[in-house]
């Protein structure tokens, strides 16, 4: 039958693409969150990357995930569990299936289910829904891979690239399943392989051919699902990760300050994609260099933010503990340099495709000597654009290195961005020497805030020299004096401590008997539980902390505000600790996991209730 099922409108709903590495799941994720954004939906997405990257195809180890969450209101988590799952292979199936709700459609290649693919997915018989208790009216089930073939038999292509596009079809077969126009994705393409417009032509056929076959068959789901957007705000939306986010916010630093953009990088999972976006920049002053190691990169940007550029290097965990030396320069040289540090699970090598928050303690505190550097959080994929910003602010305002911490949670997921207007920014205003000062200046010289003047090399009558020998508060001549090393090491922290940032908001219920405490990227979780719990008749509120160090003035006064008070992190309390150091007589309820993924909200809110109710 061709006749078009019901169309049932729903407020929200997830869908997760899963299958081996190398089957473009993050491609039809992604194009399937982009036509999503572009319709006006919210959306968050989660892309699970498998520890594993060069596992065997249909191992179980090497399985490639990519989650979405579409709303008609805002949606702040990828959600826990999904209402599709597409699995391309047996192995896919075996290990994702945790992810999927008890009544979610499942959409399986019963080409990739053959005798050889069940038994490298450790599949007891071939009765593979049965072993796994699905319900057969709930997955649907078609030769994926045949179709494909067929589809492209006379394109012209090899085997191999034909097989290729079976991700294509899914996301057909997905486009029919929530009503959606097929022409964004199709667009898409054609300008991702604009060279190669054979290879946009054949993944268009297979997209058409997969969204035909459900449209002809049905493909035995009980509807066709359309969310639509309750409000839409007027304005440029695109679909936007938290490392390009990141990217464009040290743009738009640059040129709000009127300075070249320099970044020296070493390529680190999962921070490379800023060097990628930012190396195609250079039409806009962008200079980056691909070094050879993180010191390298770190100590490249410490003699950039010498010459006179907004300098940055980008890494993860590991990279931060090589550059800790180069940064203490720039701490003592007193130089502008934003250091992010894209975090991901574990230490040492660890787990490099997953998220944690465990480098806290390590961005406050893991240099020699005292060492203060303000630290910021990014708390979502679109607010690493505002937090690149602020740092870049913070660094030349008041020349210093700042940590801007993200993790790869926000960093690869995405969500719909509303274009910003850069003129609504505030300025970015360097202290940069005057011409009356000439003759009389000296190198740590500093204006009222305690903030060292920037005198850019080449300035006739500013000669200087920095370097990471203690200096003289008034000569900036080499010191080893005790009582002068005591005076700048305090003149350093007060300037730190003199940084004036936004207090911190307080989203809930007024006479919460809870408040949710939290930094960075768990924001999203934190607040679907906290909206969960007051539609349960919980009075309780949330306080996300995205300056960490500083932190916001009214810090104490918030926290201890309310009777009861959870602080949720993905590490071991470090936050916890370091706010019980700041807030005296702070001791909160704690809320850790150490898993390389996301918090799922179900298990905050059932453990948070359990607090409340104490």
């Amino acid at each position: 039958m061709t006749d078009k099922q019901n169309v049932a409108s729903v407020s929200d709903i997830v869908v997760r693409f899963t299958g081996d590495s190398g089957d473009g799941m993050q491609l039809a994720g992604n194009i399937f969150s982009t036509i999503s954004a572009t319709v006006g939906n919210s959306i968050s997405t989660f892309p699970d990357y498998p520890a594993d990257i060069r596992a065997p195809q249909g191992s179980l180890t090497g399985v490639s995930g990519f989650q979405v969450h579409i709303g008609a209101d805002q949606v702040y988590t990828p959600g826990d569990k999904c209402d599709v799952l597409v699995a391309m292979n047996a192995a896919a199936l075996k290990t994702q299936y945790k992810y999927a709700k008890s009544n979610a459609t499942i959409i399986i290649d019963t080409d990739s289910f053959k005798q050889a693919d069940l038994e490298k997915a450790q599949f007891q018989s071939e009765d593979y829904l049965g072993e796994m208790g699905i319900d057969p009216d709930r997955v649907v089930a078609c030769p994926l891979t045949t179709m494909v073939k067929e589809c492209l038999k006379d394109s012209g292509m090899d085997f191999k690239s034909i097989v290729k596009c079976r991700n294509m079809f899914a996301l057909g077969l997905v486009c029919w399943l929530f009503d959606r126009d097929t022409t964004i994705a199709f667009n898409y393409l054609k300008e991702k392989f604009a060279k190669k417009p054979g290879v946009a032509e054949a993944n268009i056929a297979v997209i058409q051919a997969g969204y035909d076959y459900g449209h002809n068959t049905h493909s035995t789901a009980q509807n066709v699902y359309r969310i639509e957007t309750k409000e839409k705000k007027v304005g440029r939306y695109m679909d936007i990760t938290g490392n390009k986010a990141t990217a464009y916010g040290l743009i738009a630093a640059a040129e709000k300050a009127g300075l070249k953009l320099y970044l020296g990088s070493y390529p680190i999972t999962p921070a490379t994609d800023v060097l990628h976006e930012l190396s195609k920049h250079k039409s806009l002053g962008v200079t980056t260099v691909q070094c050879e190691d993180e010191i390298a990169g770190c100590a490249s940007a410490v003699g950039a933010a010498f010459g006179g550029a907004l300098a940055c290097t980008s890494t993860s965990g590991p990279g931060i503990c090589l550059k800790s030396e180069a940064m203490n320069l720039a701490v003592i040289m007193e130089l502008p340099i934003v250091v992010l540090d894209v975090q991901r699970g574990g230490p040492a090598t660890g787990l490099p495709t997953k998220s944690e928050q465990t480098d806290l303690l390590q961005c406050l505190f893991g240099r020699n000597g005292e060492s203060p550097m303000p630290v910021i959080a990014a708390s979502s994929p679109t607010d690493c654009f505002d937090a690149a910003y602020s740092a870049c602010k913070i660094a030349l305002e008041h020349m210093t290195p700042v940590v801007l911490m993200t993790d790869a949670y926000v960093a690869n997921g995405s969500a719909a961005w509303k274009l910003p207007k850069l003129e609504e920014y505030p300025a970015i205003k360097p202290p940069y020497v005057t011409p009356d000062m000439k003759g009389s200046w000296a190198p740590y010289q500093r204006n009222a805030e305690g903030v060292r003047y920037w005198a850019v090399p080449g300035t006739e009558g500013f000669t200087h020299i920095l370097g990471g020998l203690e200096k003289d508060s008034k000569t900036g001549a080499i010191s080893t004096n005790p009582e002068n090393h005591n005076l700048m090491t305090h003149l350093r922290q007060e300037k730190i401590d003199k940084i004036q940032v936004p207090n911190v908001e307080v989203e809930g219920d007024k006479d919460a008997e809870l408040l949710i405490v939290g930094f960075g990227g768990t924001y999203g979780h934190l607040h679907a539980a906290m909206t969960e719990m007051q539609a349960a008749g919980m009075k309780v509120a949330q306080a996300h902390f995205k300056f960490i160090n500083p932190l916001p003035q009214n810090t104490a006064e918030v926290l201890k505000k309310y009777k009861k008070v959870v602080v949720a992190e993905q590490n071991l309390g470090q936050f916890a600790g370091w706010l019980r150091m700041k807030v005296d007589n702070f001791v909160p309820y704690q809320f850790n996991e150490v898993k390389g993924q996301p918090f799922a909200v179900a298990d905050l809110v059932a453990s948070f209730t359990e607090i409340y109710n104490k």
